[in-house]
């Protein structure tokens, strides 16, 4: 490893999970298939199923399909991702200095060194799942709101609810709160009174609350029962916010994690003071990545995701490994991996060190023979001449498709006052809302708070309520909004026929 480099892996908790992404992954990486097969081995005899059939079987099943079913599916499916991302790359010669897990990922995490078993992980896990639905406490749910945990927690103080919680704190503008159904629509009415954005989260129950108080004695006691092994490597809690200790019990430890709070904010910015410059995140989406990209802005970091797909429907992993390889951080790949990069840099490095290894011998002896026959058949080139210019006008570019002028003023002005919003809102400089910058990737405006200014822009214009099926993703750049703003003007203007 260079000098002076660290590196972390992240190991993600709820909505750690992309099918489409693992999917891609398991057609070129095998240790994909090799780990789910692991969980299959336990969830045929938890449940009767295979984890695999469901996630890597025929159709597509994202988080929300998992959710919409028993609550165990979505918690082995995130450990699974994470797991094999962590393996697919361990495989390639990336070795974490640190592991640090995000909530249910701090399991994921205690696994990957060595802790337990992978199919005590799956049982660990699934125990999680059934002490939760055996108490009281399961009528709830998660939602982040885009505010600080200071003012977070003076808000939660109106209600004085003590199921009521903080349940991690992600950013300086991002909270998740924790508690029950109806004292939760009070907390999302008074954040929008306030100005605040509230998105909800995609997990089955509501994690890091008091409420499940009553289940932790019985997850803790089971734990207990399996056999703990010694760390091959260091894990640090964001949850304990220090290393976990050789030889530490662990199954009070994790059943603590059941009442408190995720400070991954906090931990981010410990792991990066001791050194840490490259953070990987392994597992699904790439919500801690940018949460990480966020928090250490200005900085030399580096924070990569692995089982999700980019703007260009490429699989992040790809990509990550070749960042990963050129910082010399990962194995440098067998012989012609370099030159995957440069003839076919959007096809996933296992496939092409797979063709490489089995026709790599027949495209050399095609080039050699190529060229000797090129070589035997060339004339010297002439010298070419410069083309003559005098009396032949270069021809005209074709004119660009264009709105009219009256739309395109309207459309200039929407742009320019949505900037000046946006930059009063994040407290940026407006000049750094140029044209095509994305919010989130390069400005760090996270979801949350791109729902919260979008209301705020929907109002400023009069437009409807946004449909029940409304997707924020389209709309990342101050371009589309703009582009979003103008259609639905032009729908409004439209006349009302019979």
């Amino acid at each position: 490893m260079p000098e002076n480099t660290s590196t972390a892996f992240l190991l993600p908790g709820q909505g750690g999970f992309d099918g489409a992404a693992l999917r891609r992954a398991d057609a070129t990486h095998p240790q994909v298939r090799r780990v789910f097969e692991r969980l299959d081995a336990e969830t045929e005899k938890l449940f009767s199923r295979r984890i695999s059939d469901l996630v890597l079987g025929p159709g597509e099943a994202g988080l929300r399909d998992l959710l919409a079913r028993d609550s165990w599916m979505s918690q082995v499916a995130i450990y699974g991702a994470g797991l094999a991302a962590h393996e697919i790359l361990t495989d390639h010669g990336v070795r974490p200095d640190v592991l640090a897990g995000h909530s249910l990922g701090e399991i994921t995490a205690l696994v990957a060194a060595g802790a337990f078993s992978v199919e005590d992980g799956v049982r660990i896990v699934a125990q999680r799942v059934a002490v939760i639905e055996r108490h009281d406490g399961i009528d709830g749910r998660m939602v982040a709101l885009s505010a600080g945990a200071d003012r977070v927690r003076m808000l939660l103080g109106l209600l004085d609810e003590p199921l009521l919680a903080v349940a991690t704190e992600n950013h300086d503008e991002q909270t998740v709160v924790s508690g029950p159904d109806a004292v939760l629509d009070q907390v999302t009415a008074i954040a929008a009174q306030l100005g605040i954005g509230a998105i909800e989260i995609d997990a089955p129950f509501p994690f890091h609350t008091p409420a499940l108080a009553p289940a932790a004695p019985e997850f803790e006691a089971y734990v207990r029962t399996l056999e703990q092994h010694p760390l091959r490597g260091r894990v640090y809690s964001p949850i304990l916010q220090r290393f976990y200790e050789p030889g530490e019990p662990l199954a009070g430890r994790l059943a603590d994690h059941f009442v408190q709070p995720v400070r991954f904010a906090a931990a981010v910015r410990r792991l990066h003071a001791d050194g840490v410059t490259t953070f990987v995140e392994a597992g699904g989406r790439p919500a801690l990545s940018k949460l990480v990209t966020r928090l250490t802005r200005g900085s030399d970091v580096r924070s990569l995701a692995t089982l999700a797909l980019d703007d260009g429907d490429r699989l992040a992993l790809d990509t990550t490994l070749r960042d990963l390889r050129a910082a010399g951080l990962a194995d440098p790949g067998p012989e012609g991996s370099g030159l995957a990069e440069l003839l076919a840099p959007s096809v996933p490095s296992d496939l092409f060190d797979a063709y490489w290894k089995a026709h790599g011998h027949e495209v050399r002896e095609r080039i050699r023979t190529d060229l000797r026959a090129f070589g035997d058949g060339q004339e010297k080139p002439e010298p070419q001449r410069e083309p003559e210019q005098a009396g032949k006008p270069e021809p005209e570019p074709a004119p660009a498709a264009s709105a009219p002028a009256n739309a395109a003023l309207d459309r200039d002005e929407v742009f320019a006052e949505l900037r000046t919003l946006y930059a009063q809102a994040l407290e940026y400089p407006e000049e750094v809302f140029e044209a095509g910058v994305q919010l989130e990737a390069e400005l760090g405006v996270d979801s949350v708070k791109q729902v919260e200014l979008l209301s705020r822009v929907s109002q400023r214009y009069g437009l409807p309520p946004r449909e029940a099926d409304f997707r924020l993703d389209p709309y990342n750049t101050l371009d589309t909004i703009a582009d979003f703003v103008i259609a639905e003007l032009d729908r409004l203007a439209e006349p009302i026929t019979a």
